[in-house]
């Protein structure tokens, strides 16, 4: 899994570049990064900032299925309060976070934060269930969805979709946009920001709809909000567990702190303005919803975009699924870019092989992070239990989430005096640290079992670490390989490894 430490960054071994650069672009790139650090460019605004995390967070999820809230709080107006109260939450631990990355101004979001709070274990394991489950299974999911709804029309009168042609389209756009982001990091955020205009443009549609709807006077679904409201304590906690799931993405610009241009400005400022855009857009979408379709109806359809959509123009059924299509892709763009940075930045400290922390020179993007990332991505497909694997990746991210959030606490003890160019009031932190507690201890109840593989599967990255890492450098053997892995990734992507700095 990594390299012993005396293969380390600064090793001749790898520092000397094993690839001829006489081609003049390459040579130039070569001399610029010689005047200052070599590392990845800050190439990320403001603007990109806000594009990550609303691409990322508003996925197919709004589209698909929202049915999970209400299916928990019985009526539209706790439905819609809930809604609410998680885009709240959600904007709590984004700013919680806020002061987690003007602190410690790394990439790798978690990984960073538990590393510096509580050491090397305990961020290898988060670095190890990123690895296994949480990272590749995400992505696939998101391109399957992707995949599903770009040839629905197609397949309009099929009861089930073929699933050669599926994961083949999965497979594809999975590809296609890690060599995008392989390829130039400014093509990456242009692919986000259209598709983040492209599924605002398709909620506001669906929001129109409904309020055109009301309009007309159709005021059924809210004469009486609260009627059927389910009371119970955990009818209302599972649908504010479903609800968060739904807002799960608020930490991503985090992982890429360091190509962030003015982080302690931009990071804050990023979180501020996508939050709440996000919460206005699921609360307005979801009355829209409730504006056209029975609560009954809701609950019957797993594609409620789809189910409303059928009650427009006949034109509505073939562009539903391409504003979903697109939704999808800007989320899976999203978490490539971000999710890569991880890999890197976990190599870089020796979590993982050396290889994955190269840069290549002539594109400044960590080439061989992102291609592993779109391997253990293709090799999710090959899988028809991918889906199973989603209640592994809420929980394996409520405990992390947990973890980091007490590492803020830690650190707020153990060094009140360190440089916090955003600090957050911290009775905001504990109550959103019980939040966290909430989300990790509550779902035991509900799927005890399947929790607890997740559990042993995060435990099983403690013998990895043991045998992989503290144990790596003392077999001379191992040491060549991931040497001579090293040198083989050099050349067939022009990389080296990050400089550090003075």
């Amino acid at each position: 899994m990594a390299i012993s430490k005396n293969i380390s960054p600064t090793a001749p071994e790898i520092l000397e570049p094993q690839v001829d650069i006489s081609d003049s672009e390459l040579l130039t790139d070569s001399v610029e990064s010689s005047e200052e650090n070599f590392k990845l460019k800050k190439e990320l605004g403001l603007r990109d900032g806000v594009g990550i995390i609303v691409g990322i967070i508003i996925g197919s999820g709004i589209f698909v299925s929202p049915k999970g809230v209400i299916q928990f709080t019985g009526s539209v107006g706790m439905s819609l309060v809930v809604w609410a109260v998680c885009g709240l939450l959600s904007m709590v631990g984004a700013l919680c976070y806020a002061e987690l990355g003007t602190m410690i101004p790394r990439s790798g979001g978690d990984y960073a934060y538990i590393f510096e709070a509580f050491g090397p274990l305990p961020a290898f394991l988060f670095i190890w269930v990123s690895l296994v489950i949480i990272m590749p299974t995400s992505n696939a999911v998101m391109a399957l969805t992707f995949a599903n709804y770009i040839i629905k029309p197609i397949f309009e009168y099929c009861d089930a979709l073929p699933e050669v042609p599926v994961r083949l389209i999965a497979a594809v756009v999975v590809c296609l946009l890690t060599w995008v982001n392989c390829t130039n990091v400014k093509w990456a955020t242009c692919v986000q920001a259209v598709s983040t205009g492209a599924k605002i443009l398709a909620l506001s549609i669906i929001i129109a709809a409904g309020a055109s709807h009301l309009a007309y006077g159709n005021t059924q679904n809210y004469e009486a909000p609260f009627r059927n409201t389910h009371t119970s304590i955990t009818s209302i906690s599972t649908a504010f567990y479903q609800g968060l799931f739904s807002f799960a993405g608020w930490n991503c610009l985090n992982f890429v702190v360091e190509e962030l241009k003015d982080p302690f400005k931009n990071l804050p400022r990023a979180i501020l303005i996508s939050m709440p855009i996000i919460t206005i857009i699921y609360v307005l979408t979801n009355m829209a919803y409730f504006a056209v379709l029975e609560p009954d109806e809701v609950l019957a359809s797993n594609a409620v975009a789809m189910s409303l959509a059928e009650r427009g123009p006949t034109i509505a059924l073939y562009l539903m699924p391409t504003f979903v299509a697109l939704s999808t892709l800007g989320s899976l763009n999203g978490c490539i870019f971000a999710c890569s940075r991880l890999f890197f930045v976990g190599a870089r400290e020796g979590h993982l092989p050396q290889a994955l922390a190269l840069i290549s020179i002539k594109t400044f993007t960590p080439v061989p992070a992102l291609i592993f990332l779109g391997f253990m991505t293709l090799c999710m497909l090959t899988t028809s239990d991918t889906l199973v694997l989603i209640n592994y990746i809420s929980f394996s991210e409520s405990l992390f989430v947990l973890l980091s959030i007490l590492a803020l606490l830690w650190l707020r003890y153990k060094e009140p005096e360190r440089k916090r160019p955003i600090k957050v009031w911290l009775w905001v932190i504990i109550l959103f640290f019980l939040v966290c507690v909430f989300l990790v201890v509550f779902p035991f109840f509900e799927r005890p079992v399947e929790l607890s593989v997740a559990i042993g599967i995060c435990l099983a990255g403690i013998p990895v670490y043991l045998v992989c890492v503290r144990q790596a450098n003392k077999s001379k053997k191992f040491n060549a390989l991931m040497c001579n892995v090293t040198s083989v990734c050099q050349l067939l992507c022009y990389g080296l490894p990050e400089e550090k700095e003075d």
